[in-house]
């Protein structure tokens, strides 16, 4: 590993970056957890700052940028959806010229890649994507981390995802998976696969790695002997309410329930990139019960509260995980 330089690179998507390189990312992101444990320093960057783009708004991803940066020595200045002029009384590529003549590094979370993309492209400082409607590359890092500490290795596991695949968790996870030798299954309705060509693309990756790539409409068969088993939200706040009923609907036998668990490998662990609606405790986790009478949507709190769920220790990881993104790819401090 000792000979991989990410330095000036972009951090958009897992399709740029290799088997050695994503391994690279996550054991230095081992690396810096065990540091953080040991109160070890690691402010190696002062001097430096980051810009923090986010036209979607979000905890974890604000939160592991802020505390990863600071730890390393690193001034953050948080933009959100009304704090910058992104697309708006500036176009994109004039954002990055600008951004990029103040800080060493850009944060993006938004909506579609194409913007993302297209600040990297104007940038003369790395770019980071904290989430687009496409892809979630820095969350990837927290998962493998996570499924790591659990079980030792990465290559044969049996990953499934259940739900709706077609967005930037699992088109991302599927991504991860076939490049580090995982077997990835989508569990869902047909209508809810990743596109096409992306299958075809992790394939590739896949037949290079010793993974696999599997479609299945059956809970029985998806989940049969995994060793993680992961889903995300459903619905969105904002959204036409015959959207969630179609939704929800269709996606119902795609809930992870006690009964998936348990099929599942004796060792299985649940996973979610959070938030999470197992219960009544948020507004449209409300929402959807005063209006469809389900009080847990994509996965029951019986497995969520579980001694088999990992979704905090994965929350964590995701500031050790963004550490390791942004020390790899920025220049030290001289």
């Amino acid at each position: 590993m000792g000979n991989i330089n990410l330095q000036g690179r972009d951090f958009l998507t897992l399709k740029d970056f290799t088997k050695e390189e994503i391994e690279y990312l996550i054991d230095l992101g081992e690396e810096y957890k065990n540091k953080k444990k040991n109160h070890e320093r690691v402010d190696e960057y002062r001097g430096q700052n980051i810009a923090l783009i986010f036209e979607k708004t979000s905890t974890r991803t604000r939160c592991s940028f802020e505390v990863a940066a600071h730890d390393l020595g690193i001034g953050t200045t948080y933009l959100d959806p009304s704090g910058s002029q992104i697309g708006k009384k500036e176009s994109i590529a004039d954002t990055a010229r600008v951004l990029s003549g103040m800080f060493e590094g850009i944060e993006y979370r938004g909506f579609g890649q194409e913007i993302v993309e297209e600040l990297a492209k104007y940038s003369k400082v790395p770019v980071w994507n904290g989430l687009t409607d496409e892809y979630h590359p820095t969350q990837m890092i927290a998962d493998m981390m996570t499924v790591k500490e659990r079980f030792g290795r990465l290559k044969g596991l049996k990953f499934v995802y259940m739900g709706d695949a077609r967005f930037n968790m699992g088109n991302s996870l599927m991504i991860v998976c076939s490049k580090l030798g995982l077997d990835f299954v989508a569990c869902t309705d047909k209508k809810y696969f990743p596109n096409e060509e992306l299958i075809e693309l992790c394939k590739g990756y896949a037949s290079e790695s010793g993974g696999s790539i599997t479609l299945t409409e059956n809970v029985t068969e998806g989940t049969k002997n995994a060793d993680i088993i992961y889903t995300d939200v459903w619905v969105s706040m904002g959204e036409p309410e015959e959207i969630w009923e179609e939704r929800l609907k269709e996606l119902a036998p795609y809930k992870v329930t006690k009964e998936c668990m348990q099929n599942a490998g004796e060792n299985a662990i649940f996973m979610h990139c959070l938030p999470a609606y197992h219960d009544l405790n948020t507004g449209v986790g409300r929402q959807v019960y005063e209006r469809f009478n389900i009080k847990e949507i994509e996965v029951e709190n019986d497995v969520f509260e579980s001694e088999a769920s990992v979704v905090f220790e994965e929350a964590e990881n995701r500031m050790h995980s963004i550490k390791a993104i942004i020390a790899a790819t920025l220049k030290k401090s001289n």
